[in-house]
């Protein structure tokens, strides 16, 4: 009997497992632009504990894999231009978060 009971909570801890086991957190993106385009090499998303970073292309980024938290993005510059952080962006999960236009200043 105890064997018994033994078997079915361990076949109920292995079935338990195996439905947590299909759940996975679908990270986001942050996405945006950069003016003057011309002005900006890469976009980078800092976290307390991600680093990421994409290119800009055509004055546009887009930085993917993002898990869900709060980013500081920081906008790499040409000079003469400066580069430029943008605080507190917040990514949710599967959503891609447009932080709009970030202006270059000299």
């Amino acid at each position: 009997m105890k064997q018994l009971t033994k078997l079915k909570l361990g076949l109920l801890g292995i079935g338990v497992a195996g439905l947590f086991s299909f759940y996975t957190v679908q990270n986001g993106a942050i996405k945006g632009t950069v003016s003057p385009s011309e002005g900006a090499v890469r976009a980078w998303a800092l976290s307390s504990s991600d680093t990421l970073r994409a290119a800009i292309q055509g004055g546009t980024f887009q930085i993917t894999n993002a898990k869900p938290g709060t980013y500081r993005v920081i906008i790499e510059a040409k000079p003469p231009y400066k580069n430029i952080a943008k605080e507190d962006v917040n990514v949710t999960e599967g959503q891609p978060t447009d932080v709009g236009e970030i202006k270059l200043q000299q």
